[in-house]
């Protein structure tokens, strides 16, 4: 059996500094769930714990990785993650903490953090979804998707992929819109505030607002007609966006903002600040209209 004095070689077990805990355990765990194991060479509670945390991620062979921080020498992590005693095992799923205990625990205790870690089946769906959405056989990894959810209906990464590929495959079509609006409603009370949710419920408004819509040429027309005609302005920015057009879709909502803050419950406003979230403060679009927006609001 490995112990600290001769470390297991493992691809599924490594020693973690605070250089690399960033992408050894942060980054890792949105593929796999990581266990980071806080020790010290003098600690003999830690040298009854860290056999079994080794023993079980070789039987689960990649399924979990196990990240082993020695606190003396890593004492900067060890503050940062508040460790006031040890061993201490703190558990990361899509890079944040989701589990945690402190001192010697048995191991069908250890077992049972780990299986309520581990991906489900829906969660396997998801990630092969991906890769035929990927593929281009989006039908395909919607089906998939569809049994998934069927069978795990508390999954609400397994939702959130189904509802975001039903969009790439509406082409304006009312029931697969209703269907992925449906999925979305069905989300945990956790899930439905994450900033993933809300670009998506964007994308469906946006969707819904599009099929509705004239083509872009004969919209282009009417507002060289009228100027004042803020639904003709508000499907082109639709239209524009769902192109990945987003600054002439920013400068028309932007215009809707400074003509009428009172159309559809300051829709303008609205969707020009869901933009700004779906594409990241970073953006320059972003940082360009926040500015005008904030002017024009001034």
């Amino acid at each position: 059996m490995a112990t600290q004095d001769a470390p297991m070689k493992s691809p599924h077990i490594a020693d973690i500094s605070r250089a690399d805990f960033a992408a050894r355990v942060i980054e890792q765990s949105h593929k796999v769930p990581v266990l980071v194991d806080f020790w010290a060479p003098w600690c003999g509670p830690c040298r009854m714990l860290t056999p079994v945390l080794e023993r079980l991620a070789e039987e689960y062979a990649g399924r979990f990785f196990l990240a082993k921080v020695n606190t003396d020498v890593e004492q900067e992590l060890a503050l940062q993650f508040h460790i006031r005693g040890i061993p201490a095992v703190k558990l990361f799923r899509n890079g944040r903490v989701v589990g945690e205990f402190v001192g010697v625990q048995p191991e069908p205790v250890v077992r049972d953090l780990i299986e309520r870690l581990l991906p489900t089946e829906a969660d396997i769906a998801v990630e092969r979804a991906d890769a035929l959405a990927s593929a281009g056989r989006r039908m395909e990894a919607i089906a998939l998707l569809r049994k998934a959810v069927a069978k795990e209906a508390s999954n609400d990464r397994a939702k959130l992929a189904l509802a975001r590929l039903l969009l790439e495959e509406a082409d304006g079509r009312k029931e697969v819109l209703d269907e992925s609006e449906r999925v979305l409603e069905s989300l945990s009370i956790r899930a439905a505030g994450e900033p993933e949710v809300e670009n998506v419920r964007l994308r469906l408004s946006l969707h819904r607002v599009a099929a509705e819509a004239p083509p872009r040429a004969a919209l282009e027309q009417a507002l060289a007609a009228d100027p004042g005609d803020m639904h003709a302005r508000y499907q082109l920015a639709a239209r524009f966006a769902l192109a990945g057009e987003y600054e002439p879709a920013m400068e028309q909502l932007l215009e809707i903002v400074r003509r009428d803050r009172k159309f559809e419950d300051d829709a303008g406003r609205k969707t020009l600040v869901g933009l700004f979230r779906m594409l990241g403060n970073q953006n320059p679009l972003v940082t360009r209209y926040r500015a005008l927006l904030s002017s024009t609001l001034a």
